[in-house]
């Protein structure tokens, strides 16, 4: 599994531009072949802080994922809409390795 974690610092003149962008990307990147689970969020101490881990079947799925029309639109977008530079850290996870877990909330009444 490939994994990348990324961290966009919005420029806040144009925070719902970028929300924007960012919710037509991520509902057409969950659609792609490849992709185990792609997701975007807004940082709880900072609003202009979004935090994106995307999970993808290997590095070839995230290559893919890259020549996008999609990816490719918000790509061009980033220097409009970012504040700082974007930081990114990706790696490549055994499956063997992976452990997932939920955690059950059980209902109060």
């Amino acid at each position: 599994m490939f994994v990348l974690h990324a961290t966009f610092h919005l420029d806040p003149a144009h925070r719902e531009a970028a929300l924007d962008a960012v919710r037509e990307l991520v509902e057409a990147s969950r659609r792609e072949d490849g992709v185990i689970d792609y997701r975007a969020g807004v940082d709880v101490h900072d609003e202009n802080t979004l935090r994106f881990v995307e999970r993808y079947e290997d590095a070839a799925a995230h290559a893919a994922h890259e020549e996008t029309d999609h990816c490719e639109r918000f790509t061009e977008r980033l220097p409009e809409l970012l504040a700082a530079d974007l930081e990114m850290v990706s790696f490549e996870v055994a499956e063997e390795a992976v452990d997932e877990f939920t955690v059950a909330v059980e209902d109060e009444d």
